[in-house]
């Protein structure tokens, strides 16, 4: 193997493969067949010639396989100016053949000049031009070399600088952070670090390796941009400066844990994506040299509410007076407003808020329901029951049939109460208490006028308890029983009256038969003069004395010695009968009660004084 050094001090690495071409007396020679460089240095091809001996060189040339005729560098435009020949004397030292060297020099390669080089030789003789095959592969490359990790222990690892032409016996310098370490095969690498580790090919130091580090934190993005939806298609990707190039995990972070699950890979696709998927995530960049974690990413997905949930409280039963509390809840983000709704009408109230009924009474009974919305769409609960507990409203007592009530007919009281539970009924009658009727309906049958009077009815639950307003029955009663019940009051009266005016008559006549008895016990005469003792006027009743007054006129008043009742007439409605044992008559007209009394007859008969009563009729 040969290096040359190049004027900059640029080196190339010639592989010596030695390729020997020709006859006895022409040979071309390469001490290397292969030769590895690095971009923008200086490479020396060498070859070494033969021709036979007597023969003058008239040109010497090198060109590429890429050319079909040989074609001199020199004159090529990619290489003017950026190549030289260097070429020995000749030297004929034998009697056959004569010998020299010639190097090919060109500066500052690029990976264009990758090409297989050879070398041509022209004699002054005929046919006298030889070029030797194969020629030189060159391999222009961007590094040199790199860094390998070799191994790892605990906390260290430990890296080799590795040529990219893989030459022995070359030194190389390290370098941390740009700054000169040691000279050295190898470096051993501390983990976790922020360092950057290269190297160089000493003799070449500004012609550094790629560093090598650990990943940087890395940085995550989505798409698309912008608000996240539920069922959209979302891709996070995680990225991080790193060499060796990283490994990316991601994992979903719940606070207050460590990370769960992990999915491996730069990308995490969500397709789609859901509202379980909202939260926290971390994307950890991990290689050789160490590990990082990129900085908690949050993931908002928008959705609409879900089903809404409703709650009571207190739970149980709900009586009239106290207070209840609706409450509506969903899922949804961002938070849902609420509507409150009673048997499908809205109800006026603050959104977000419970619904609060305080106190609650008979009328808040019914179906209610809340529907939640957001800006993503809205969603109805399921319709729910609030059944209120109330004691029995004032209750209201009708009759049936409506109108005049007649004695012996069919009355039926009812009641009614708006309660909750439905009410139970008892009736009572005023003065009466209970009747111990008990149902809605409390029907009389044959009703008398005696049955009339004042009713109510009393509604009661589990709740409370509420008495109606009374309901009057006036009871008519009929023509018969009319005729019965003032035949009865028109005999009672007559007896009184009777009585009364026999007692008064026998009381008057008692006194003046004792005054007669006592003028004739003196020798005297009793007072001819006819006393009248007063009679009492009744309604109706007129004392007649007709005949008998006229009798007495004519006769002397000494004979008048007795009263005499002679008849008393007492006047009636045809058609009436008159009860046994009463003196009386009831005419009785559009019901209406009348009492005649038609005439009481004073008498005096003369054949017989001492009989008190001779005559009694009853017309």
């Amino acid at each position: 193997m040969n290096l040359r050094t190049a004027a900059r001090g640029f080196v190339a690495f010639l592989l010596s493969v030695p390729a020997l071409q020709g006859i006895s007396y022409w040979a071309v020679t390469y001490p290397s067949s292969n030769i590895c460089a690095l971009r923008g240095s200086t490479v020396d091809i060498i070859c070494n010639y033969k021709y036979p001996k007597g023969h003058a060189v008239e040109k010497k040339l090198w060109f590429t396989n890429i050319n079909h005729e040989p074609f001199d560098l020199k004159d090529d435009t990619d290489y003017r100016r950026r190549v030289e020949y260097i070429c020995g004397e000749t030297k004929c030292r034998y009697s056959s053949s004569c010998t020299g060297t010639c190097t090919l020099r060109i500066k500052d390669v690029t990976q264009r000049d990758s090409a297989e080089y050879k070398f041509r030789i022209t004699t002054n003789r005929g046919g006298g031009a030889f070029s030797g095959s194969p020629g030189v592969k060159l391999s222009v490359t961007d590094s040199q070399v790199e860094v390998v990790i070799l191994t790892r222990y605990r906390d260290r690892v430990q890296l080799k600088c590795h040529s990219m032409c893989d030459l022995p016996g070359l030194t190389y310098t390290w370098y941390r952070n740009g700054n000169q370490q040691h000279q050295g095969m190898s470096y051993w690498f501390y983990i976790p670090s922020e360092y950057r580790v290269s190297c160089a090919v000493q003799g070449s130091e500004h012609l550094h390796s790629p560093s090598v580090y650990a990943p940087e934190t890395p940085s995550v993005g989505w798409t698309p941009p912008g608000v996240i939806k539920e069922g959209s298609s979302v891709n996070l990707t995680c990225t991080s400066e790193a060499n060796p190039v990283a490994k990316y995990t991601w994992s979903k972070v719940t606070t207050g844990h460590p990370p769960g699950h992990s999915v491996q890979g730069q990308q995490l696709s969500f397709h789609p994506i859901q509202s379980s998927d909202s939260g926290q995530y971390l994307c950890t960049a991990k290689n050789d040299l160490g590990t990082t974690n990129s900085s908690s990413f949050s993931i908002d997905v928008k959705y609409a509410p879900k089903t809404p949930s409703v709650s009571v409280r207190p739970p149980g039963v709900i009586k009239e007076g106290g207070s209840v509390t609706l409450s509506c809840s969903s899922d949804a983000n961002p938070a849902a407003d609420y509507t409150w709704f009673r048997d499908n009408q809205p109800l006026l109230w603050e959104p977000s808020r419970p619904y609060t009924l305080d106190p609650v009474s008979s009328k808040d009974r019914g179906t209610y329901r809340c529907q939640a919305e957001n800006q993503y769409g809205y969603l109805g609960s399921n319709s729910f029951f609030v059944d209120v507990l109330y004691a029995p409203k004032t209750p209201s007592v009708s009759v049936r049939p409506p109108g005049e009530i007649k004695e012996g007919g069919s009355v039926t009281l009812s009641c009614s109460s708006d309660a909750n539970p439905a009410a139970n009924y008892t009736w009572f009658r005023e003065h009466g208490g209970s009747l111990e009727e008990l149902g809605e309906n409390y029907t009389i049958s044959n009703i008398t006028t005696e049955l009339g009077g004042n009713y109510y009815c009393e509604a009661r639950n589990a709740v409370g308890l509420q008495n109606s307003t009374l309901m009057f029955l006036n009871v008519t009663a009929t023509s018969s029983s009319s005729v019965t019940v003032t035949i009865t009051n028109v005999a009672r009266g007559t007896v009184v009256v009777l009585l009364a005016t026999i007692l008064l008559v026998i009381y008057l006549w008692t006194r003046r038969k004792r005054a007669s008895r006592k003028a004739r016990g003196q020798g005297g005469r009793p007072d001819t003069r006819e006393e009248s003792p007063p009679c009492p006027v009744y309604d109706n009743v007129s004392a007649l004395t007709n005949r008998s007054a006229s009798a007495a006129q004519r006769e002397p008043i000494e004979e008048q010695d007795d009263l005499h009742y002679a008849s008393i007439h007492i006047s009636r409605s045809k058609n009436q009968e008159v009860p046994h044992g009463f003196a009386g008559a009831l005419v009785e007209s559009d019901h209406t009660e009348q009492v005649l009394y038609s005439a009481i007859n004073l008498k005096r008969p003369k054949a017989v004084p001492d009989k008190l009563m001779s005559d009694t009729t009853i017309k």
